[in-house]
């Protein structure tokens, strides 16, 4: 495990250059803005970060990233089992863990990383004025975010889908279907993928809901326990988090809070996102995640990897463990080790998936998530 942590920055004032090249961006305090704009109201974070200049025409953003020596990952700061800011800077999470796991392959070391908490709102613009080098914040792959955003996707790291949460004293069930909401008054986040979603799924089945948008999933969830909202709607694996979070607090019990219809209402395949028109640092950020995910399916944990690198179970994981001459990692402008190190640091596809996500109900038996060779969607093209 690693031990130094970076602080956590807040983006607050982004100034774009004209051609794109050149991008001031300048951080300030949650004490110093009189008025914080509505964009990042829902999530303040009030470490102190200095104001920075991010040159994207040298180097790329590999080069930019180790010249500066950390990472600096968008995260959320409030999605349970994903990304959860602790008291001393550090994040938890399966989307904090990818962070980690990119900054162990570029940097060598998984705690070189500064996380920096966005909301739904201001994420992209903060990922095109270059404030941050990747986004890993719960984000769903669209097509109009892959062609009108500035931003491209890696492979989908987590797949899920849109369901709604009431209660059960209201009489929901888990069999309860979209059609079921006719009449209710629902809460969802601006500017995402659920708002349209909810708004044309209960157009198609013939319901009217009375939609209320607010900035993140905290404050739906403040206006759905306070009965504000009848139901509140968001990805599945939110809603795991929020009910599991309020189980484990004892605020409810068992069967009080109700996650339907069984069947998600849209596909939300959650991943990485980077700058467009940087090849290198794309291809270094997905093959992280594909050889986490092969590494998975050879068996290579954070616990054998020592072995594993000793004598690899068979070429493909030699040429990505960095062992003998025909390794790839050199070229891509990494050390031949840089995967070994990520797996050694923070592990493989299922060690994150595991140590973050199982707890909160998340089997992968069974679901999308689980290998291809098991009936799921998890899949990576061949090292070699």
């Amino acid at each position: 495990m690693v031990s130094r942590l970076l602080p956590v920055l807040c983006v607050s004032a982004l100034i774009i250059g004209a051609c794109g090249a050149q991008v001031e961006v300048t951080t300030t305090t949650e004490t110093e803005i009189a008025e914080p704009a509505a964009a990042v109201a829902e999530e303040p974070i009030t470490a102190e970060a200095p104001a920075v200049t991010v040159d994207l025409s040298q180097g790329g953003t590999l080069g930019v990233v180790q010249a500066r020596g950390s990472l600096r990952c968008g995260v959320s700061t409030s999605a349970i089992g994903f990304a959860e800011p602790q008291e001393d800077g550090s994040f938890t999470g399966f989307d904090a863990d990818f962070c980690r796991a990119l900054a162990a392959a570029v940097l060598g070391d998984a705690s070189a990383v500064e996380f920096v908490g966005l909301t739904s709102a201001e994420r992209f613009a903060v990922l095109a004025a270059g404030a941050v080098d990747v986004l890993f914040r719960t984000t769903t792959w669209t097509q109009s975010r892959d062609t009108e955003i500035g931003g491209d996707f890696g492979p989908t790291t987590f797949y899920d889908g849109q369901q709604i949460m009431g209660k059960a004293e209201f009489g929901f069930t888990a069999a309860s279907t979209l059609a079921d909401v006719d009449g209710a008054r629902l809460c969802a986040n601006a500017g995402t993928t659920t708002e349209k979603n909810i708004t044309e799924g209960a157009r198609v089945v013939g319901a009217e809901i009375d939609l209320v948008t607010v900035e993140g999933t905290p404050e739906a969830m403040d206006l759905f326990r306070q009965g504000s909202c009848d139901l509140v709607t968001a990805d599945g694996s939110r809603l795991f988090g929020e009910r599991f979070a309020a189980i484990g607090n004892g605020e409810i019990t068992e069967g009080e809070w109700i996650i339907f219809p069984a069947t998600p209402i849209s596909k939300e395949p959650l991943g990485p996102v980077y700058r467009q028109n940087d090849s290198q640092w794309a291809d270094i950020v997905n093959w992280l995640i594909y050889i986490l995910i092969i590494a998975d399916e050879k068996g290579i944990t954070s616990d054998n990897i020592e072995e594993m690198v000793a004598n690899p179970p068979d070429p493909e994981a030699g040429r990505f463990l960095g062992v003998g001459e025909d390794e790839l990692q050199t070229k891509m402008g990494l050390a031949a080790d840089a995967y070994a190190q990520a797996i050694r640091q923070v592990g493989n596809y299922n060690e994150i998936y595991v140590n973050n996500l199982a707890p909160l109900g998340f089997a992968r038996a069974g679901s999308a998530n689980a290998r291809w060779t098991q009936g799921g969607l998890i899949y990576a093209p061949p090292a070699r």
